[in-house]
């Protein structure tokens, strides 16, 4: 099973391997024009219509600051680490990939200072909130001063928007768009074509087990709900998902409510400031929680939190569960 990095890399060689024809078509004079590469005058402006507002790219970012790992694991798969200028807040270690890893501004969502001082053209961010007086800045701001803004699609939150529920192809969307912004549409159609291959190839586990997503949380748990990546992952992975019917993305539920159900598995999401070590001691240590069969049995699936949002580790995510599940008997 390919890895991510591995996953980069094949992406990398197959969209090098498309402009490289390309190019050899064109000097050959074998091909009509729209074999060779479009000049970037046809190729911009592009605009998208993200999360409700409007942003226009004259040319290609050179200059971006990412928020979150799912937007500079992106970033990264796609060969456009270069383009880094700084990233902040990621959920975890970024997997190995060709290139060098991006420098990390903060450990959380800096401020519009620190933001200002780096002059980016583009702040690509995985959270709406990202872009508030307290964050990065609010986007009509940024604009004022030149600095597009761009939000995971998947992270929208506005009505129209949102996606109800999120789906692998709105992820592979991401991917193209941010292709389509970077004119890197090529490399983005090979790591879709890839990532879709892989998910095609497995197989979900059988029977359908229960399953709580359990996100964080000790007094109250907080779950993947019904209709973003948690969900569509588990879908994915042949699991059924007890908080399914929330129609959210995350949401809070109380533990009587997981006793009631039961689940014949729990999810930990693994984090370094919630581990999935510290989540099993809390299930353990409560009475109530300890006569779960899941808990008794230690029917224990892990992920790693920077798997757990739309992006492209979610494939691997689908795949790590399903050996996970294997491994426990399904």
């Amino acid at each position: 099973m390919l890895t991510f990095a591995a996953r980069f890399r094949v992406a990398a060689a197959a969209a090098s391997a498309v402009l490289l024809l390309a190019g050899c078509s064109a000097s050959t004079g074998t091909a009509g024009p729209s074999a060779s590469p479009r000049p970037e005058a046809e190729r911009y402006p592009v605009t998208v219509d993200n999360c409700g507002t409007d942003v226009t790219f004259e040319a290609a970012p050179e200059r971006v600051i990412t928020i979150k790992s799912s937007t500079t694991e992106t970033m990264l798969a796609l060969g456009l680490g270069d383009r880094i200028i700084g990233t902040a807040a990621l959920d975890g270690p970024l997997p190995d990939s060709a290139d060098s890893a991006p420098t990390i501004i903060s450990d959380k969502v800096p401020g519009r200072e620190a933001v200002l001082a780096l002059a980016p053209d583009l702040v690509y961010a995985g959270w709406e909130s990202n872009f508030s007086a307290e964050g990065v800045g609010e986007r009509p701001a940024l604009t004022d001063l030149g600095i597009a803004t761009y939000v995971s699609p998947a992270a929208c939150k506005g009505e129209g928007y949102m996606p109800d529920p999120l789906s692998f192809d709105a992820v592979f969307d991401e991917i193209r768009e941010v292709g389509a912004i970077f004119d890197a549409d090529a490399a983005a159609a090979a790591l879709v074509d890839d990532q879709r291959a892989q998910l095609e190839s497995l197989t979900p586990a059988e029977g359908s087990p229960t399953a709580v997503w359990y996100s964080s949380g000790r007094a109250t748990p907080y779950v993947g709900a019904g209709i973003g990546a948690p969900a569509m992952i588990m879908k994915a992975a042949g699991l059924s998902n007890m908080a399914a019917d929330v129609r959210d993305t995350w949401t809070s539920l109380s533990w009587e409510a997981v006793i009631a159900a039961n689940p014949d598995v729990i999810v930990l999401v693994d984090s370094a400031w919630n581990t999935a070590d510290s989540k099993i001691a809390t299930l353990e240590e409560n009475p109530a929680t300890a006569a779960l069969d899941a808990v008794r049995q230690k029917r224990y699936v892990v992920v790693p939190f920077a798997a757990t949002e739309a992006g492209t580790r979610n494939v691997d995510a689908v795949a790590s569960i399903i050996d996970q599940l294997q491994e426990l008997g399904w």
